[in-house]
């Protein structure tokens, strides 16, 4: 994999590796995203996608190797390396009881935001996300795309300079879509960062700038997109790369006929 230069990279991972048990969830992983750029990171179920962004953003601890953000290692400077991210983690878990806005408002004072910043931050924000119109509604009676939104919206707050994003549009309405992609596109135009998972290859086709493919714990290619699309399209790429996983059903499942 190329290098790339210290003073523009905005995470670099070296070595990164997990296991659960007798489990090998994550296997040596080596990872460079340029700053400024949209990273998108694919892999079948289980392949260790989650697992690595919990270790690269300070989530989970890894057995062996190291993050750095900036420059900044995430797990000896973990404070240093907090303010520079934002995060939306795989299954997170809210504050219940608060309405949306208090949530922001809670995540914003303990980052020790100024709390007028907070309050018209996480208005704009509220706003641009369509969450604004249940002011009232408590997290707990959120939809699992409006969950989304409050994470992404609390990830946002503080004006991250790197977004880590996994699964951002997963059981979100395509409206919301649009949008959130128009807001990250935004802020990829303005200098920051994405790294961003999905399941959705035409999503990730679309979206991102450069890619990396996880399968059993370990990459098996990155580079930009279409250099590891390789002429095939990204979708049927990924297919290839995952090699026997997936089975070709010619004639159906006998006993599925109406």
């Amino acid at each position: 994999m190329r290098t790339v230069r210290p003073d523009v990279v905005a995470l670099r991972i070296e070595g990164l590796a997990r296991s659960f048990g007798a489990k090998v969830a994550v296997e040596a992983v080596d990872l460079e995203v340029p700053r400024g750029s949209w990273f998108g990171l694919v892999g079948p179920n289980g392949a260790g996608k989650s697992t690595t962004l919990a270790m690269a953003t300070g989530l989970l601890r890894p057995d062996s190797g190291r993050a750095e953000v900036f420059g900044v290692d995430v797990w000896s400077r973990r404070a240093d390396a907090q303010r520079l991210l934002g995060v939306l983690p795989d299954g997170l878990a809210l504050p219940e009881r608060l309405t949306g806005r208090e949530l922001l408002r809670f995540t914003g004072l303990l980052r020790g935001m100024a709390p007028a910043d907070v309050e018209r931050r996480a208005g704009d924000l509220l706003g641009v996300l369509g969450l604004d119109d249940a002011p009232r509604t408590l997290v707990a009676e959120y939809s699992t795309g409006m969950r989304k939104k409050i994470g992404l919206a609390a990830a946002l707050l503080h004006a991250p300079r790197l977004l880590v994003l996994d699964e951002p549009l997963e059981a979100v309405d395509p409206v919301s879509a649009a949008t959130i992609k128009g807001l990250l596109r935004r802020y990829v135009d303005d200098g920051g960062t994405v790294v961003f998972s999905s399941h959705v290859m035409a999503v990730v086709e679309q979206v991102c700038d450069r890619v990396a493919a996880i399968v059993d714990g370990r990459v098996v290619a990155a580079g930009t997109t279409a250099e590891v699309a390789a002429g095939a399209g990204l979708e049927a790429r990924f297919v290839s790369l995952v090699g026997g996983r997936g089975r070709r059903i010619e004639e159906g499942l006998p006993w599925l006929r109406p």
